[in-house]
């Protein structure tokens, strides 16, 4: 095992840890942006280190087949090759050939798909993901597991659930270097509280370095989501990082962590940037709306990182639409909201003011008080009194 997990603080269900990986020590809850070719999109990697970023993930499925795990090996490994010096998690290809690919086909040997090259069949087994993780050498990697959908029910979320725990043994097999690289297995299950009871404890049985809740994001209600987390890190060890996949919305983050979860990845903050959307505590601000033209202000008037300190509204909305640089300005301001936001879940964890900041986090978000009735759910679970910010509920109406 290549890790250390301390747990630091705590309130309830909620902790705020110290994660030593071989590359950089994190603290938890964190965010990880995701840099699918091994490069987040717009920035510099002294950027991502300014603004605080302590992980960032690969895409296995994306550097495999450019510029190909074994030149990354020849180079160094990817920390080298991309002159990132902190952490570094790559996922096992599985969700990329399901999600991009026509006719990926699962069966008990692996994944086959249709080559983007030349179309010819390929098959991705476990052992092939591994080996491929292996050469790229992030520091923590992933099993290939069975994805589907969390919309599809009947035997499918079964068969892929065993199967899951079925690769992983095979996955365990094939891993070569467990002193350098940290292989998390991945929690699936659907929707169905057995089934991700079944897959929690054959993955804990195993004694990994960490574990993923995986499947979610993918069209569920968020009254399925928050209560499949809530199962999960209820069930999962103490000491050991706990990782949500796919989890970018801040506001999902915080529910998240007050439910015990550590880790989130998610391409929305950067990919909404390039639409023209930055985030701000009040939730969401569109520079590409008309509005902005005449607005001197800063995106976020409480924000302190350098886009919000050098340039206005007005100055960001003529770029969006027409020029490289709006994007990457926003991207590089929503990542240091993410990365903020997962500094103050930490501390105030630490400091014992989680209930607080969790208040004013969704005061600031809905002022009215109507915070969706998910979030009211899942923070009764946490422990977590969030009666000043909300209005009472006149019926069962869903916010989803």
């Amino acid at each position: 095992m290549a890790l250390r997990f301390e747990v630091l603080g705590r309130f309830n269900r909620a902790r705020a840890a110290q994660l030593t990986l071989p590359h950089f020590v994190c603290q938890t809850p964190l965010f990880m942006p995701v840099g699918t070719q091994g490069t987040i999109k717009g920035l510099a990697t002294d950027q991502l280190e300014e603004i605080g970023c302590q992980i960032i993930l690969g895409n296995t499925y994306h550097l495999a087949l450019r510029p190909t795990s074994e030149l990354i090996d020849e180079m160094g490994g990817i920390h080298k090759f991309m002159n990132w010096p902190r952490a570094m998690l790559t996922d096992s290809g599985g969700f990329q050939m399901v999600s991009l690919l026509h006719l990926a086909d699962i069966t008990e040997k692996g994944v086959t798909f249709q080559s983007p090259v030349d179309g010819k069949p390929m098959l991705l087994t476990p052992e092939e993901s591994i080996q491929i993780q292996n050469r790229i050498g992030a520091d923590i990697i992933m099993a290939l597991d069975d994805v589907v959908k969390t919309t599809i029910t009947g035997p499918r979320i079964e068969e892929a659930m065993y199967r899951t725990l079925r690769w992983i043994d095979r996955c365990i097999a094939a891993h070569q270097r467990p002193s350098e690289q940290n292989l998390f297995g991945i929690v699936q299950g659907g929707l169905d509280p057995v089934l991700r009871d079944i897959c929690v404890r054959g993955l804990v049985e195993r004694n990994l370095p960490g574990y993923a809740i995986g499947g979610l994001s993918g069209g569920e209600s968020k009254d399925s989501f928050w209560r499949v987390v809530a199962q999960c890190t209820a069930a999962l060890p103490e000491d050991k990082p706990r990782y949500v996949m796919g989890v970018g919305y801040p506001l999902d983050i915080v529910v998240c962590s007050a439910l015990g979860a550590d880790m989130y990845d998610c391409v929305y903050p950067t990919r909404t940037a390039r639409f023209g959307t930055a985030l701000i505590p009040e939730g969401v601000l569109k520079l590409k709306h008309k509005a902005m033209a005449e607005d001197t202000r800063p995106i976020d008037p409480t924000c302190a990182c350098m886009v919000c300190k050098n340039y206005t509204r007005a100055y960001i909305h003529c770029l969006v639409t027409k020029d490289a640089m709006g994007s990457q300005l926003l991207s590089y301001h929503n990542l240091y909201y993410m990365l903020k936001l997962s500094r103050d879940l930490h501390s105030s964890i630490i400091q014992g003011t989680f209930p607080e900041f969790v208040c004013n986090f969704l005061h600031t978000m809905f002022p009215k008080g109507d915070v969706p009735e998910w979030v009211c759910n899942a923070m009764e679970v946490a422990g977590i009194d969030i009666s000043s910010c909300c209005t009472p509920f006149s019926s069962s109406q869903d916010l989803d």
